[in-house]
């Protein structure tokens, strides 16, 4: 079609072409440019984010194994002093042995419990199976017998995994009876990672890599692993990463595929952490704005074109053509974007369900504390149902009603304690605040009211009309008075007339006092130590007076212990004055 076909009132005005064609031109000048810029800042800017959060999470992960190995790392000298063990040991009686390593396991939270006699035969253990088995020439029995402390063996088993163990010898009266072997389970955190779109591995001081979401990877050096082909895993769909990719130079290469390195020091053994992450999610988030803005400039040219159509109806099947197949190119990116997105919330509600199972599995640890919080409530109430059905039957409805109210009252605690792991769940440590001690003094009289009356204890309390106001936590300061007051009520079986007195006072300290009548402390010195106790078998393990003074030394004080002047024993918990020890109960 030629210009003289095009009606008048349609033809561009003379010396108008050029300008639209430098309008054109200049409009994809600056869209390209727009582009090239939007797409250099943004892929810096997610890499560094991207970076920091893979820096984050290997900080995370290193504490998660600092901690379980610490945790795990006292557990052999606990239980080398256990004299039923070492009873066991010295009698060739292993009868009861693997059920009393059986039942510590829940308590302590470790892996797996063995106990092997001088000749390094497994005489107990938490897994019956291995029991009869021969270690004698093994690195956990022979390291074991040469050092006078605890130590820690890295040993490789025949599936190609690692096992992670703390053995401590266990010696009598100057005479070696056996090991004590603690298995710490650090496989757990593999699996957990295996479910985020990173690869981590660990490396020991000499660089062989003992733990790796690859398990392939195990036993072999960095360099080799990252040189292994495998079959698709997660670990390869986690690593894939786009070929289009070449703004920023790759930290490695995995498979033939750029990916993003991270280091972190593990300060355990000269152990280091590393981790590899995919450039895949960078690349869509900066395609998606990138997206848009070609979007932006093709609406925009389209109008233009659309624009230019009115005037020139001889170039609007060109025009028609050229709108239609930018329509198409914006239908495309429209699905991709959406696409997109919904990848990005799925990977979204993943990475929030990971971190709320991770906190709700640390409830398991919780769950033995709580049992015993709740008996104490539970047996109170029974007593009280007890007798509100008895003054019932008696016609005395105010006295049941009160009886009633307490009950109400322990129903109360026992919601209150399951409120605290359902906080512990959300948050965390929010616990510790303001309060007032005379409460947990009282709360914690009422609790053990039907144990004192039925034992007829003459109780003396004096606390001061003002508040004692401290940073704790009010529940387990209560678990502390109350263990506190049960000791005092065994230490008072045997007398006559049984007195315990109750002294509350607010100096430079909060400082409460529990004194008994009783018949005193033997040996003081070994008071607070785990499984220390004077009762007879069967009525406690020796953990109450250990449990308690940790709980008061969490809280920036202390407790201690002492022999009455006359008779009986005194007990002080000190607590530091909201106010002015804030920063130490902290």
């Amino acid at each position: 079609m030629t210009r003289s076909t095009i009606p008048a009132r349609l033809a561009l005005p003379p010396g108008r072409g050029w300008h639209v064609r430098i309008a054109l031109l200049l409009m994809l000048c600056l869209a390209v440019a727009t582009v090239w810029v939007t797409n250099r800042w943004l892929s810096e800017r997610f890499t560094e984010t991207t970076r920091n959060r893979a820096e984050v999470r290997l900080a995370l992960y290193s504490g998660n194994i600092i901690s379980e190995l610490q945790r795990a790392s006292v557990v052999p000298l606990l239980l080398s002093r256990d004299p039923t063990l070492i009873g066991a040991l010295d009698s060739d009686d292993f009868s009861m042995s693997s059920q009393r390593l059986i039942s510590y396991v829940d308590e302590i939270g470790a892996a797996s419990l063995r106990l092997l006699d001088n000749t390094g035969r497994v005489v107990a253990a938490t897994d019956r199976a291995r029991i009869g088995t021969n270690l004698r020439n093994t690195p956990v029995f022979v390291e074991a017998q040469r050092s006078n402390e605890t130590v820690f063996i890295t040993s490789r088993r025949d599936t190609g995994a690692f096992s992670f163990n703390y053995a401590r010898a266990i010696r009598a009266d100057g005479r070696q009876l056996g090991v004590i072997v603690v298995g710490v389970d650090l496989a757990k955190f593999e699996q957990s990672w295996a479910g985020i779109s990173d690869a981590i591995l660990v490396t020991d001081s000499e660089g062989q890599i003992i733990l790796a979401t690859e398990p392939r990877w195990r036993g072999r050096t960095v360099q080799d692993a990252l040189a292994v082909t495998s079959p698709p895993s997660a670990i390869a769909r986690a690593l894939q990463a786009t070929t289009d990719w070449g703004t920023l130079p790759p930290d490695a290469y995995l498979r033939g595929e750029a990916v993003m390195r991270n280091e972190a020091r593990i300060p355990f053994r000269g152990w280091r952490m590393t981790s590899f992450t995919s450039y895949m999610s960078i690349r869509d988030r900066v395609n998606a704005v990138l997206a848009l803005e070609i979007m932006g400039f093709a609406i925009l040219l389209a109008l233009s074109f659309y624009l230019l159509s009115r005037r020139a109806q001889s170039r609007s099947v060109v025009f028609q053509r050229e709108t239609a197949e930018l329509r198409e190119l914006n239908a495309r990116l429209q699905r991709e974007i959406a696409e997109r997105e919904r990848a990005e919330k799925n990977l979204e509600v993943a990475e929030q369900t990971l971190a709320q199972s991770s906190k709700l599995a640390a409830l398991g640890e919780m769950s033995a504390a709580v049992s015993h919080e709740l008996n104490q409530p539970l047996a109170a109430m029974k007593t009280y149902l007890a007798g509100a059905r008895l003054l019932v039957q008696r016609r005395r409805p105010d006295e049941a009603m009160a009886s009633f109210q307490r009950i109400d009252d322990l129903i109360e605690r026992m919601g209150a304690i399951t409120r605290q792991l359902k906080s512990y769940a959300r948050k965390g440590a929010d616990a510790v605040e303001p309060m007032d001690l005379r409460a947990s003094v009282s709360e914690a009289l009422s609790i053990m009211e039907p144990q004192l009356k039925r034992r007829r204890v003459t109780i003396t309390r004096s606390v001061p009309r003002e508040k004692v106001l401290v940073m704790g936590d009010r529940l387990r300061l209560e678990q502390v008075i109350i263990n506190l007051l049960r000791n005092a009520l065994d230490a008072t079986r045997a007398v006559s007339d049984p007195q315990i007195d109750i002294l509350l006072s607010a100096g430079e300290t909060a400082t409460l006092t529990v004194r008994d009548n009783g018949h005193g402390i033997e040996e003081i010195e070994r008071l607070f130590e785990p499984f220390y106790t004077t009762k007879p078998a069967g009525d406690g393990v020796g953990l109450g007076l250990a449990i308690s003074s940790g709980i008061v030394a969490e809280l920036g004080g202390r407790l201690t212990a002492r022999n009455g002047r006359e008779r009986g024993a005194v007990f002080e918990v000190q607590l530091p004055i909201l106010g002015r020890g804030i920063e130490a109960a902290e």
